[in-house]
């Protein structure tokens, strides 16, 4: 980094992790800020907040066991902290630090009213029975209860957490403050004050953002060869909708292995099969291959929608889709982005490609407040044009500028956050 001082004392300079990453992209956005937001943008290299709390549980068994937990609240200078929450055994503060800030940016590009936060507990939740599950997530709500409320920060489901997991949450702080808040988490179960068009939200987002990049690059999604790097929540929405619209999905990898049909996978089939096996691999119709192959898979876009970092310097040279859309938060390292952008491969970023889960988790909290629900078609019809118009503004910028699609997003995002910090000035 150019300047020491954005290394904060609880992170180790030579291993600061998913943060650098989120550091080495403020300082390629820098320079094409507005001249007079510039002085502003440290601000974008400290966090606001960061819990680090202890979570202890008795199991199942009558001893009790410890856990790490994290909640990082980034910049909350345009609204309230939003951010998923992950149960992940490699969960680090750098991680939680790094996503609270993507956060930050995401909510900006789609102009949703809301700050970045982020939180996690370094825990295998494979290890925990559903008992010990709900213990640890209620203890983990006791301990970061202090961050949270509907005007203050919201979390949301993430990695190992989900509907059940939210209600948990919401729940106990429910108890903790004596009254039924609803609108203190989103991704919750409907019958609890959830959305409907929650759970597809994210890789809807990725597939509307990937037709409107078709639509400028002259490529034509009915045929359309599509690998998917993830085949959870997102990854699965995804490629179900592109199969949908006529592609075909031609290659799927998650933490089992990959899978492969050049004639297109049937997705309904791999589903049941790994619900039942718990492993793409031995699907129906479906030939294994290895990382590398999947990597060089002849398609025309790639979906990465498992984690951060997997775009590498080591890979990208492989990689020979003309498309690229994260649908994970910081699947590509700085290193892999210059390498696309040397070979001319477009990069749906982040901060755009999966702001579809924030968005709609922006219109469950609303219809919350407000006690009046929303249909599943006014949803979607509403999540469409959010991210449509956020992708022609980001595209716009990424012209005009002569700049990459995700330095154009953090322009955009970036300015919208440092904005807000110069209209409010500084306090005291």
């Amino acid at each position: 980094m150019n300047n020491v001082s954005h290394i904060p004392s609880y992170l180790s300079p030579e291993h600061l992790g998913p943060w650098e990453t989120f550091l080495v992209q403020i300082d390629r956005v820098e320079p094409h800020l507005a001249p007079e937001l510039r002085p502003l943008a440290p601000i974008l290299t400290r966090p606001m907040r960061a819990l680090i709390v202890n979570v202890p549980i008795r199991l199942d068994n009558g001893e009790m066991a410890h856990f790490e937990g994290y909640r990082v609240q980034h910049n909350l200078a345009r609204g309230p902290g939003k951010g998923g929450i992950r149960f992940h055994p490699q969960v680090t503060l750098s991680e939680v630090m790094a996503l609270s800030a993507w956060m930050t940016v995401k909510n900006a590009v789609v102009n949703v009213p809301y700050g970045g936060a982020k939180g996690g507990v370094r825990v295998d939740p494979k290890q925990l029975s559903l008992a010990e599950l709900e213990r640890l997530t209620r203890r983990y709500t006791s301990e970061i209860h202090i961050l949270l409320g509907q005007d203050k920060d919201i979390p949301a489901p993430d990695i190992n957490t989900n509907e059940q997991t939210m209600a948990w949450i919401m729940d106990t702080y429910s108890m903790n403050e004596g009254r039924t808040a609803m609108g203190v988490v989103t991704g919750k179960p409907v019958s609890l004050g959830g959305s409907l068009g929650r759970k597809d939200a994210t890789g809807r987002g990725v597939f509307v953002s990937t037709v409107e990049a078709a639509r400028h690059l002259g490529l034509e999604i009915a045929g359309a060869r599509v690998a998917v790097q993830g085949f959870g929540n997102v990854g699965e929405a995804a490629a179900r909708l592109f199969a949908e619209a006529g592609a075909r999905v031609v290659a799927l990898q998650d933490g089992s292995g990959a899978i492969a049909n050049p004639a297109g996978l049937d997705l309904q089939a791999v589903k049941a099969w790994r619900q039942t096996q718990r492993s793409l691999l031995g699907a129906p119709g479906a030939e294994t291959i290895d990382a590398e192959r999947f990597w060089s898979t002849d398609a025309d876009i790639l979906v990465a929608a498992a984690m951060e970092n997997q775009i590498t310097a080591a890979n990208a040279g492989l990689i020979r889709a003309r498309l690229i859309v994260e649908g994970a938060n910081g699947p590509t390292t700085p290193e892999a982005d210059l390498i696309l952008q040397e070979r001319g491969i477009t990069v749906i970023p982040d901060v755009l490609a999966n702001a579809g889960g924030v968005t709609v988790s922006y219109f469950e909290w609303v219809q919350d407040i407000s006690a009046f629900f929303w249909t599943e078609d006014e949803i979607n019809a509403r999540l469409d044009r959010i991210m449509r118009e956020a992708f022609a503004a980001v595209w716009e910028a990424a012209r005009s500028k002569g700049i990459v699609m995700r330095t154009a997003a953090f322009v955009l995002g970036c300015e919208r956050v440092l904005m807000a910090h110069k209209l409010r000035g500084l306090y005291p």
